[in-house]
């Protein structure tokens, strides 16, 4: 069959990269394709070519199928892999790669049609003899027909985005009057990340496991799966944490399940990678969706079968056969992977924009893999996901690869915004979680218990930001007057530093003796020696204990990422003044972060009750209902449906009344 010879890739971020990895190995050269805003990306500093597609939106660059294909023909590129979101799930973009004579990396387009939209898939399944729960995926989208199907289905229901996947446009409905507000937001949701505002309604399973297959499936008509996931810890509908195999099935269950999304991949005729993914009710199980794409917990599957699936996607859509059997599809231990996210946990998982000052990986020596598109310097954006990177690890069984999962998480870190890193590894260490087979409520019964107070720095923490302080000072000459610290004739010099932690500030009393310090905190003495090797990892030992800790110091803010959660400090200036500003008049409502107006729910002269919606905006393919935090009057709203909010804008003036 006819070799890739150049491949372009129609992504970012590190599915961008993971791809190219492929390429490289295989001999394939590679093209990336940017916004404005990517222009010095990883992804396209790697590649061997790269082509500026438009400005930062994805619909004026990502999603711009013309610009895509016409990157494609400047570079002499004769495949296109469109990794995972944006144009990975477009029957229109398949159809475009073949009128240009482009080998698309994965379904055909009519395949992609009909199951991408999950009305249509669903009647696949059906058709195959796969179970499917109770709904409606018909073509009558009009109000009063939702509603007659939805009290024909009855509550709790799923209001469901007919395409797309993500957990985009899906709403829980556990009451009538509640379902019109929901088909409007989900409408809204599935629109602007799909172009589809289609819905379909299914039944909803209480406490259901998130189950899904991988399969692999060549022209020539041999399709088999490798293996199963569990993806049931997710929240909002997002997946967090996927493991592979499934904790706790039975062999009967398993053959079942993975034999029905072989069958359902027969029956839609499919070609190259896809994941049927279903739910699982006890031991009965349920048709979900498929996804006609490479899933971002491949790595999963790639962990515990040894199989690169980028390859054999490659290798199929060449016209390759797979060239072996479903008997030769082995599986060996257990693996799990997380999303790393700019998010910030404590606010309600809110996304986060920034620089990243540093980042800390677990090294290679430990077994952990960690898949991402960023690096120090890099901005983090609001106009595409959170996705940061993915640590990936394997180990004989599943609680041998947990334990590496919290050792991978206590070697990661991220400095210059907040991440979900903290949250992830209070997840992995939970006692539910480390039982096994957790549902899909299981962070939501957990929450309090995962997203705690932040806690103290320990003296490590403490003694590492002290480090960073006093080694970050400048050098030079010998003389007192350029030594950049204190000094004292004939005796120890020494120092206070006020560093805050939290809302508390803790003094540190400093002396400088000839070959270490000795560093005073709550009234404990240390001796601490440090050794900085210039890239920002400290090598400290304190009272004869050695240990390693990355600190980045911008301006008076401290961040230590070492073994355990990532704090950061305040170095206080006592000159300053001190005190924290005024928070303001609690009736003007600010943006929490950057995004789109969606939905204005309030005008001027408007009474609301406490915890009624004002204002909806979108921001990294999210929607975030800004509520009243106390029954009042509008009198103020700055902004219009469509218009865009920087962080910290006034949203709405609200003058509180008495209830």
């Amino acid at each position: 069959m006819t070799a890739i010879r150049r491949l372009l890739v129609a992504n970012r971020g590190e599915i961008a990269c993971r791809i190219m990895r492929t390429a490289r190995r295989l001999g394939i050269g590679t093209v990336a394709v940017h916004s404005d805003a990517d222009a010095h990306a990883r992804h396209v500093a790697m590649a061997d070519q790269a082509v500026q597609l438009g400005a930062a939106p994805a619909a004026e660059s990502y999603l711009r199928i013309d610009r895509v294909i016409d990157a494609a023909r400047a570079t002499g590129a004769d495949a296109i892999h469109p990794g995972y979101g944006f144009l990975a799930e477009s029957a229109a973009f398949a159809r475009a790669c073949a009128a240009a004579g482009v080998i698309y990396v994965g379904p055909p387009a009519d395949v992609i049609e009909r199951l991408g939209l999950k009305g249509s898939a669903k009647d696949v399944a059906i058709a195959a003899g796969v179970p499917v729960l109770p709904g409606y995926q018909g073509a009558d989208q009009g109000d009063a027909r939702l509603v007659a199907e939805a009290a024909r289905i009855g509550f709790p229901l799923a209001v469901k985005a007919a395409a797309g996947g993500g957990g985009r446009g899906l709403r829980l409905v556990e009451r009538a009057e509640d379902l019109a507000a929901a088909i409007g937001s989900a409408r809204r949701e599935a629109q602007g990340a799909f172009g589809d505002d289609r819905l379909i309604l299914e039944r909803w399973v209480r406490r259901p496991r998130h189950v899904e297959v991988q399969v692999i499936a060549d022209r020539h008509g041999n399709v088999v799966h490798l293996h199963e996931r569990d993806c049931s810890v997710q929240r909002r509908h997002q997946k967090v944490v996927e493991e592979a195999p499934a904790p706790g099935l039975s062999d009967d269950l398993r053959q079942r399940i993975t034999g029905s999304a072989v069958a359902l991949a027969k029956a839609a005729g499919y070609v190259n990678a896809g994941t049927v993914e279903f739910l699982l009710d006890g031991n009965d199980f349920f048709f979900l969706e498929v996804n006609t794409r490479l899933q971002v917990e491949h790595s999963v599957t790639e962990s515990i079968t040894n199989v690169d699936l980028v390859e054999l996607q490659l290798r199929v859509a060449t016209g390759d056969p797979l060239g072996f059997g479903q008997v030769d599809v082995g599986a060996s231990g257990h693996a799990f992977e997380v999303r790393v996210c700019a998010e910030d946990p404590a606010r309600d998982f809110l996304p986060q924009i920034g620089r990243i000052a540093a980042m800390r990986w677990p090294g290679p020596d430990t077994g952990a893999r960690v898949d991402t598109g960023f690096g120090p310097g890099d901005v983090i954006g609001p106009d595409y996901d959170s996705l940061l990177a993915k640590v990936i690890v394997h180990g004989r069984d599943r609680e041998t690869a947990r334990l590496a999962l919290l050792d991978a998480l206590g070697r990661s870190g991220v400095a210059g915004l907040p991440t979900n890193l903290g949250f992830l590894a209070a997840v992995v260490a939970h006692p539910e979680f480390a039982k096994g087979a957790p549902d899909t409520g299981f962070l939501g019964r957990t929450m309090p218990d995962l997203v705690p107070a932040a806690g103290p720095a320990d003296d490590a923490t403490m003694l590492a930001a002290v480090a960073a302080v006093v080694l970050g000072r400048p050098r030079g000459e010998a003389s007192p007057w350029a030594l950049g610290r204190p000094w004292r004739l004939n005796a120890p010099a020494v120092e206070t530093l006020r560093l805050r932690d939290g809302g508390t500030e803790r003094p540190v009393t400093v002396e400088h003796r000839d070959a270490d310090l000795l560093v005073t905190i709550d009234g404990r003495a240390m001796a601490l020696a440090a050794e900085d090797d210039g890239s920002g990892t400290l090598a400290l030992t304190a009272n004869g204990t050695r240990r390693s800790a990355t600190v980045v110091v911008g301006g008076p803010t401290i961040t230590v990422m070492g073994p355990g959660p990532t704090h950061v400090l305040a170095l206080v200036d006592p000159l300053g003044g001190g005190g924290d500003a005024a928070e303001g008049d609690v009736g003007h409502l600010r943006a929490p972060m950057p995004g789109k107006a969606v939905k204005v729910h309030v005008k001027p002269g408007t009474r609301v009750e406490r915890g009624a919606p004002l204002i909806t905006l979108e921001a990294m393919k999210m929607e975030h209902t800004i509520a009243a935090p106390a029954a009042g009057i509008v009198t103020r709203v700055p902004f219009a449906q469509g218009d865009l909010v920087a962080e910290g804008d006034e949203l709405i003036v609200l003058d509180a009344v008495e209830t």
